[in-house]
């Protein structure tokens, strides 16, 4: 009789436990994968951060004239146009990485050809805007030395912005298909080129800091020959690198349909943080309240490699599990990036403030710059740990295909709350930089807050289905029902 009731009772346990070991090892299973992703995305993000993160240090030692005209010219680039090209080829993580999962590998080829042929024809217009831009910054206040510096150095960054129209495309495409080694690669060899480069034409060269702008130049230019040239004679690329027809024009509205969405998510964040550097020419001592918010915004954009690198791979797991009709793998790829975005955040922030004396002599030999930098790192430690969460969970927007909801969450985070309390801050209560800084952590919180509410609510299953109906036609509109419980 006690046998009897003891093999019930494990007939009735042992399932369950089965299920836990099989629950458990899927779990670790995806970790592997995801993890095997990300390490890769995060050295390619990282190196193409550091193109720009070598440019300020070579330049910044020049003084804080160029450092800070160097800044406010490449803020003003990020803002009019490398954040503008990253968000309308976000769309591709979508677009790609779920024709991916469906094994609809045609499609990766025409899509990222429509991408280019696109974001090319919208560099143009922002490409004529840079050569005004010194005027612009004397007609919205700002110093006149300053304004003229950056004015010069921006013309010097058309070439990247033109690069770029190829490059992110490009990223994507090796992106959807986990050929993530060749993009590290060929990110490496241009980091290295650059290093070298730069110095020689900032230095030796004596072109200072248009110098630096020259280098970038050529080494996004450089990247992006490297990419495409393996693109082409790789046979890995073979079944997915199609050919250039009229087929890509007929992509062109559903490239539209998420580039745009896409473009106002990734665009209304960065313009947030870039929105810091203006207004902090606007305070006193300008030149130092410029160079240290350039610091420190170089500093969390770099590090946000790391979660962008987290985010790139959740957001690739997350498109090929749907487009392959698995919602139950999507959501645990979700899981899993989110909890190697909680371990990262909490290293990267402990050492973070553990060097806060130090990685200010990065960019400057200026004490007071330093010193400035130093008690800044608290509130830099706090950005990391928003960002680090955000990214991943911004990744996963990306995957799913709703960058719709997520520029309605940055507009609300940032430009209802963020933006106006760093104002207040700064200017109302004489914060100075410090408010600023404050007052955009609070759109930050805001943000990452509303994205981990929605992310909670996915209806994974609506969400496959969905992307099963993208797949399945050529052209057309979205539904507004984005399958949320």
């Amino acid at each position: 009789m006690e046998n009897g009731k003891q093999g019930a009772v494990e007939e009735i346990l042992l399932p369950k436990q089965k299920e836990s070991n099989i629950s458990r090892e899927a779990f670790l299973e995806e970790v592997k994968r995801v993890g095997f992703l990300a390490a890769p995305m995060v050295a390619v993000t990282l190196s193409q951060f550091l193109l720009q993160m070598v440019t300020m240090m070579m330049v910044g030692h020049l003084g804080e004239l160029a450092l800070s005209s160097s800044a406010v010219a490449i803020s003003i680039s990020g803002v009019t146009g490398f954040s503008v090209l990253l968000g309308l080829s976000s769309a591709l993580e979508t677009l790609c990485g779920q024709a991916y999962g469906a094994r609809q590998y045609q499609k990766l080829g025409t899509q990222t050809y429509t991408a280019i042929f696109c974001i090319f024809l919208f560099s143009i217009p922002i490409s004529l805007s840079w050569i005004f831009l010194e005027k612009l910054l004397i007609f919205f206040g700002q110093d006149p030395r300053i304004s003229h510096e950056a004015g010069k150095f921006i013309v010097w960054l058309i070439p990247a912005l033109f690069a770029c129209a190829f490059l992110q495309p490009l990223v994507r495409y090796f992106q959807a298909q986990s050929l993530v080694i060749p993009m590290v690669i060929c990110s490496c060899i241009t980091l290295s080129f650059h290093v070298p480069f730069c110095w020689f034409m900032v230095y030796k060269a004596e072109l200072r800091n248009l110098g630096g702008a020259l280098a970038m130049s050529l080494s996004y230019w450089l990247n992006v020959i490297l990419l495409a040239l393996y693109m082409i004679f790789s046979p890995k690329c073979a079944t997915t690198r199609g050919v250039i027809s009229m087929e890509m024009f007929r992509g062109i509205q559903e490239f539209f349909s998420l580039a745009i969405p896409s473009a106002v998510m990734v665009c209304l964040e960065w313009w947030s943080f870039e929105l810091l550097i203006l207004l902090s020419g606007l305070l006193p001592n300008p030149e130092l309240e410029t160079s240290v918010l350039s610091v420190c915004l170089n500093t969390i954009a770099t590090l946000y490699s790391i979660p962008y690198g987290l985010g790139a791979a959740g957001s690739t797991r997350v498109s090929n599990e749907l487009g392959a009709g698995n919602p139950q793998a999507a959501r645990r790829a979700t899981s899993v990036a989110i909890f190697l975005g909680i371990v990262e955040t909490s290293i990267l922030t402990s050492t973070l403030f553990a060097l806060r004396r130090v990685f200010g002599y990065a960019f400057s030999n200026e004490k007071d710059v330093v010193d400035y930098v130093a008690s800044m790192a608290p509130l830099v430690c706090l950005s990391v740990i928003f960002d680090s969460i955000q990214g991943v969970l911004s990744g996963v927007a990306r995957g799913c295909g709703w960058q719709h909801i997520g520029a309605y969450v940055n507009l609300g985070a940032f430009y209802l709350c963020g933006v106006p309390v760093a104002a207040i801050l700064a200017f109302l209560v004489h914060l100075r930089g410090r408010g600023l800084w404050i007052g955009i952590q609070t759109g930050a919180f805001v943000q990452t807050a509303l994205l981990s509410f929605i992310t909670s609510r996915i209806n994974w299953e609506e969400q496959a289905r969905r992307a099963g109906e993208r797949l399945s036609i050529s052209e057309g509109s979205y539904s507004e029902d984005y399958g949320f419980i």
